[in-house]
């Protein structure tokens, strides 16, 4: 059952990915059950009298509180797997649909206890899932042929609902496993009960500190591009020219030039703060005056507002960095470099007075993990280019000044790294490895919770298994006695 989680991160629930054997409408299980479909079909004539046989097309596997799941939907969850790559052979049609039945279950009660999805915030995601399919795949056009749909209308349609029974099955996991903490007694209570043959083994990791100097452009530089900017803004707004053209010729942002500098962001979306409060602060069809982020200048466009979401485009110049002001930072770095060889100050040090990088230079440069903010990172699941860097490096070796162009759009930078610390692949050792067992502590306890609030609440909402289906050997007790 782990295995069929697992695979549901990514599974249609994601509202991306569908099945492309798409014939059978979505259900709409907002509302209420369906009824089985039949069909009448006329059979061979015997003794000038028809007889009809009734087939069924489509039938009812499981009913969850409001909520119907059809047999072709566990069809289509299925074939979403196997499209998106992901092994099947150990994945049953019971399994599936246990996992369809959990993800009704926790929609049902989120409607039972209040916590709603607004109308709003669906259709914000399925907008934003259609601009990045139409973004991979080409067109809306293509789009639409790819996912085997007549038109956008009945596709927005199917997300919604894809989307909706999404966000409230998260919204009440989420709310079932928020107040849940774990104590160091019972991390302690948790890693003592483990077998020591059955410890987890860690992979060989390493702690990496760096410092970091941001070249400065000139203040002739930055005049220049906001010239620029000021030019373009009143092209558009005394000459009615394209904003989206502009962005294609003039733009340096790589992830939205080629759209005409187009986003779709609501106050959450991981922007800039700075370029999050100009966009909210500007009214539909205003342009903004040129303003600053560590990425260089913009403009912003706004398009639309839909609620709180804003459809936008801007304009990304960054002040040119000379070649001078790039030897500058390099030769500054190489300077640092020798004296922390030199034991006039160590790495942290250096990282403390030296570096430009906010985030890291009051812990010594210590960089973290961006997927768990620890300060290990594991050498299988490193960034390879951050990897390519470091892999070389000694014991306490600093290495030379390291160029790194920013794939956001940022200016160019340059860096020293450190390795401070290695750990070899091992045994979980308490000490060492608190965090890591902390957090398999809490999950097991969350995963506790959600087993207990799953059984008190399969007992007392209405559920219906196909009689077809009562011999599963499902995880939960669906099959009520």
């Amino acid at each position: 059952m782990n295995k069929i989680k697992a695979l549901f991160i990514c599974s249609v629930f994601s509202g991306v990915a569908f099945a492309q054997d798409t014939e059978q409408e979505v259900p709409d299980t907002q509302i209420e059950p369906k009824e089985v479909v039949v069909e009448e079909v006329a059979i061979e004539p015997v003794k000038d009298s028809v007889t009809f046989k009734r087939i069924k097309l489509d039938g009812i596997a499981a009913v969850v509180g409001d909520y119907v799941i059809l047999e072709s939907d566990i069809e289509k969850t299925l074939i979403d797997l196997k499209s998106q790559g992901a092994s099947t052979e150990d994945i049953t049609r019971c399994s599936l649909l246990g996992k369809l039945m959990e993800d009704r279950l926790y929609a049902h009660q989120a409607v039972q206890d209040s916590i709603l999805v607004s109308d709003d915030e669906v259709n914000a995601t399925g907008d934003r899932q259609l601009q990045s399919l139409v973004q991979q795949i080409g067109s809306m056009d293509k789009v639409l042929k790819y996912y085997k749909k007549e038109d956008e209308a009945s596709f927005r349609e199917e997300l919604f609902k894809i989307n909706k029974l999404r966000m409230l099955s998260e919204k009440m996991q989420g709310s079932i496993v928020s107040e849940i903490e774990i104590t160091p007694e019972e991390v302690r209570q948790f890693f003592n009960k483990i077998p020591k043959e059955e410890r987890p083994v860690f992979g060989a990791e390493m702690e990496i500190a760096q410092i970091v100097k941001s070249p400065k452009p000139s203040e002739e530089e930055i005049q220049k591009v906001i010239d620029r900017l000021n030019e373009i803004k009143a092209d558009v707004d005394d000459n009615d020219a394209s904003f989206s053209v502009k962005a294609i010729l003039y733009s340096q942002d790589p992830g939205s030039k080629s759209k005409g500098g187009f986003y779709s962001i609501t106050k959450e979306t991981g922007f800039d703060k700075t370029f999050k409060d100009v966009a909210f602060s500007l009214q539909e069809g205003e342009v903004s005056e040129p303003f600053e982020t560590q990425f260089g200048y913009h403009i912003i466009f706004i398009e639309k507002i839909r609620g709180q979401e804003l459809d936008l485009r801007h304009i990304l110049i960054q002040p040119e960095i000379s070649d001078d002001a790039l030897l500058e930072a390099k030769t500054e770095l190489d300077s640092i470099r020798a004296k922390i060889n030199e034991g006039k100050f160590t790495f942290a040090e250096a990282a403390l007075n030296f570096s430009d990088e906010k985030e890291t230079k009051f812990d010594g440069g210590l960089l973290r993990n961006p997927t768990n903010f620890d300060s290990r990172f594991e050498l299988t699941k490193m960034d390879p280019s951050l990897y390519n860097q470091v892999r070389d490096l000694k014991d306490n070796e600093v290495s030379y000044p390291i160029r790194e162009d920013d794939p956001r759009g940022g200016p160019p930078k340059y860096k020293l790294l450190k390795v401070t610390n290695r750990y070899d692949e091992h045994v979980a050792d308490f000490a060492k490895d608190y965090i890591k067992i902390q957090k398999l502590a809490l999950t097991e306890k969350q995963f506790e919770a959600i087993k207990e609030w799953m059984d008190d609440h399969i007992e007392d909402t209405y559920i219906s298994v196909n009689d077809s289906k009562k011999d599963c050997d499902f995880t939960n007790n669906w099959v009520k006695e």
